[in-house]
């Protein structure tokens, strides 16, 4: 069954690529994830993901963390923790009402880049919340289609430092500076009201 909607067709018959998307699809997707899918992402220190409501409204946010952050656990299902953020839960509170999402994952150094679209979850009690230091919950994708994408158009890009807010074993990452912020501070949960406590 192909991935293609109407809307592809469309465009692909319009600029005559509709043989090449067949293609690329027969010759390139897959149903899981290959040995080097998840050497890729077990060395990835960030992925955009992009998820939608109920109505299909598309978000799409960044996530970081320290190589190996996103867990693979089976050439069919990958783990990452959710940190502290700003409180919106924008892209989980999608995921609660909506589950397919699209993972990007890009090799700047080496430029490549790598998609993986499947179906999340969010777990409150996962056994893996142990091993994941300043995680407050982990989400789960089990997969359903990967596949590369061309990569002339990637930046060779390389990371300066690590952000000292990623959370690690026998670290307390800093306060963000706006848990201070005046027009915020009265609507902070509880636990982030005192400025004295780090960040979680």
């Amino acid at each position: 069954m192909t991935s293609y909607h109407v809307g592809h067709r469309r465009l692909q018959d319009r600029f005559e690529t509709r043989p090449l998307a067949d293609r690329l699809e027969a010759v390139t997707y897959r149903q899981a994830l290959s040995v080097q899918d998840a050497d890729r992402i077990s060395a990835a220190d960030m992925f955009f993901l992009a998820t939608a409501d109920a109505d299909g409204n598309p978000d799409c946010s960044y996530k970081g963390g320290d190589p190996g952050f996103v867990r693979v656990l089976s050439p069919g299902e990958l783990a990452w923790p959710d940190y502290d953020g700003n409180g919106q839960f924008r892209s989980l509170g999608n995921i609660d009402v909506h589950a397919p999402v699209a993972l990007l994952f890009i090799d700047w150094a080496r430029p490549a880049r790598l998609r993986v679209h499947g179906r999340a979850r969010v777990s409150f009690d996962d056994p893996l919340l142990e091993s994941m230091p300043g995680a407050q919950l982990v989400v789960r994708l089990a997969v359903e289609r990967v596949f590369p994408n061309c990569p002339r158009y990637i930046h060779t890009m390389q990371r300066v430092s690590r952000s000292e807010y990623v959370p690690a074993e026998g670290t307390t990452p800093p306060r963000p500076s706006w848990k201070d912020d005046p027009r915020f501070v009265d609507a902070l949960p509880a636990r982030d009201r005192d400025p004295g406590k780090p960040s979680r």
